[in-house]
């Protein structure tokens, strides 16, 4: 569960939460019962947040001690920094038999939702309307793909543009380095499938050797990763994010239209191998397909270096999208929280 907290900004989450927090509020004996049903649609009864709140305080003190790494590995979805005061009020106001609004709960130093700002020097160009310094900076690097993944992309593919329309490994590393000279320090290579990209070993190579750049990573379907990982890790990659929406191989195919199952679980293994840790793995989850998988996944953040990050099913041009195949990050929330 760790991975939630990858998939959602902890402020993004913070605010959503009290969103949840004002729909109960105010809450009386009276309306206890109603306030009750609607708490369970959130994820868990009012009841059993109470009784399960002190366990998860003292996991969370081990956790922050050092002596456990069970609280985030389970509850990651939660940001260490506030999730034992997020605890408290509820647990508090459920002994009280009430509960916080959201205006109520968001006036107490709790919540920091102010965005993480970067103390470097950044750019003006860089910094939006809100303040926000953007160090970090994701380059396409091929509108190509070896899968046809149905929540992305329609089973005939889509319209590809001209060669000549797409950046150059010299237009990629000039465009980067401008970017860097302004401030930005992560550098994230995406597609497509950014690893059919031939000359992507010395696109790695040439971005590490810019100088104020302190991370690349890459997003990957895994299908070639494991026969080229060695080669870029020697040029300096950094992070890794494959893209694994099922642990059962005729499921993989039958959403990818295509086979390899197999190939990307050996990609996984490989990395963690190498030394990556953690190594990150997003799931798209989407109801009657994945969504029984969900605690699978989580099993695999017990013992492994890794991060599952799970994330919404999005619409998109010609990927059949219903609201019906969305699991909310509520909804996912409930089914680890209830286990």
């Amino acid at each position: 569960m760790r991975s939630l907290q990858r998939a959602r900004r902890p402020a993004i989450i913070a605010k959503r939460l009290c969103t949840v927090l004002d729909t109960l509020s105010p809450c009386s004996p009276s309306d206890w019962a109603s306030t009750d049903k609607r708490f369970t649609r959130a994820g868990t009864t009012l009841q059993q947040f109470k009784s399960n709140s002190e366990q998860f305080q003292e996991e969370y003190l081990q956790t922050v001690n050092g002596k456990s790494s069970s609280l985030s590995r389970r509850f990651g979805l939660f940001s260490k920094h506030w999730c034992s005061d997020f605890l408290r009020v509820v647990s508090d106001s459920v002994s009280n038999q009430s509960v916080p609004s959201c205006r109520h709960f968001s006036s107490e130093p709790l919540l920091d939702l102010t965005p993480e700002v970067s103390t470097d020097d950044v750019s003006d160009m860089l910094v939006d309307s809100f303040g926000r310094k953007h160090t970090y900076l994701r380059i396409s690097l091929t509108e190509r793909c070896n899968l046809r993944c149905k929540y992305c992309m329609p089973e005939e593919g889509v319209a590809l543009s001209p060669k000549t329309q797409l950046l150059s490994q010299d237009e990629i590393i000039k465009l980067a380095s401008l970017f860097v000279a302004g401030g930005v320090n992560k550098i994230r290579l995406t597609g497509g499938e950014p690893t059919i990209r031939h000359d992507i070993e010395e696109i790695c190579t040439r971005l590490k050797n810019l100088e104020g750049l302190k991370n690349i990573a890459i997003t990957t379907n895994g299908l070639v990763l494991a026969r080229k990982l060695p080669q870029l890790k020697a040029a300096g990659l950094d992070q890794l994010n494959i893209s694994l929406d099922t642990l059962v191989p005729a499921k993989f195919e039958l959403l990818t239209r295509r086979k390899g199952h197999a190939k990307v679980l050996h990609s996984i293994e490989t990395a963690i191998e190498m030394g990556y840790d953690p190594v990150k793995i997003n799931c798209v989850v989407m109801r009657d397909f994945n969504d029984d998988e969900v605690i699978d996944f989580v099993e695999l953040t017990r013992y492994k270096p890794v991060n599952v990050r799970f994330i919404e099913f999005m619409p998109f041009d010609g990927n059949v999208w219903n609201s019906k195949k969305l699991v909310s990050y509520a909804e996912l929330l409930s089914l680890v929280w209830l286990q």
